[in-house]
């Protein structure tokens, strides 16, 4: 199993809820965090003074997901989440161990 964290613009939440959902993976985990990377934020002049925000809003997203998954996750990611502008954001693959439903005590990839 391995967890996908995507760093993603608030836009393309509703996409990548249904990328998952075509790769037979329901169970996410949303936050709403800001930050900033080579986007480096917005620069906007007020009253004769520029001001930069360099935290812009983004949305992520944390699932885990079957070994076997992972390639065609990315690749879909890719291909309909990309805009090619700074700031689309980024996926980390981080393994994982192990899982259980606490419901049902059931372990592995049945638990998710």
């Amino acid at each position: 199993m391995k967890e996908l964290v995507l760093i993603i613009r608030p836009d393309k939440l509703e996409t990548i809820k249904e990328i998952l959902n075509t790769h037979g993976f329901t169970g996410i985990t949303i936050s709403s965090v800001m930050g900033c990377g080579v986007q480096k934020g917005l620069t906007s002049e007020y009253k004769g003074l520029k001001t930069t925000i360099n935290l812009l809003p983004k949305v992520k997203v944390e699932a885990v997901v079957a070994d076997e998954k992972v390639e065609d996750i990315l690749l879909d990611v890719h291909q309909k989440v990309s805009t090619g502008s700074a700031g689309d954001g980024k996926v980390f693959v981080k393994p994982i161990d192990d899982a259980m439903r606490i419901r049902t005590g059931e372990r592995g990839e049945k638990a998710l």
